[in-house]
């Protein structure tokens, strides 16, 4: 498998275009598809769903899922890797079902605007946030902390989908 360095990574973030985040064996040994929050397309939602089938999550900065008033999805969260997820989303407007990679895109949009407001979201929704802990990657080696860095290194909102 060819391995990009990490200014290359950032390069493609940066450029909107989708990357393969893969961790260590000894922790989930998967790869995710990340992309920037802020340069997501429905076609690019599709490819998520259609390819990656699994959930298509928003990783989130503590601070932002605060803006959105975004509460843990539980209290004492017991699994393995202890992953941050909130209450799902949906966008408040613009969106028929939900569940259309145009609608999922249009969600993801209204809640990593800079200005996104609590009444631009309802919940429960088909888009799954993830909130990062702060110190990113040196405090937390997951997924969702690799996603806000990287993109917040590619001088992008840090926000990852």
């Amino acid at each position: 498998m060819n391995q990009n360095s990490t200014e290359e990574i950032i390069e493609d973030l940066r450029q909107g275009r989708m990357v393969v985040i893969m961790d260590d064996e000894d922790r989930e040994n998967e790869g995710d598809l990340v992309m920037a929050a802020e340069l997501v397309t429905p076609a690019a939602v599709n490819f998520m769903a259609r390819y990656g089938r699994g959930l298509i999550c928003l990783t989130l900065t503590r601070e932002h899922c605060r803006q959105l008033r975004l509460p843990l999805m539980v209290g004492v969260n017991e699994s393995a890797h202890r992953t941050n997820f909130t209450v799902s989303i949906e966008a408040a407007d613009g969106v028929t079902t939900g569940i259309s990679a145009t609608d999922r895109a249009t969600t993801i949009l209204a809640a990593v605007k800079p200005d996104a407001q609590p009444q631009d979201i309802v919940q429960p929704g088909h888009i799954f946030p993830l909130m990062a802990q702060p110190g990113g990657v040196l405090v937390r080696a997951g997924h969702t902390e690799a996603g806000c860095d990287l993109v917040r290194l590619a001088g992008l909102t840090p926000a990852a989908v």
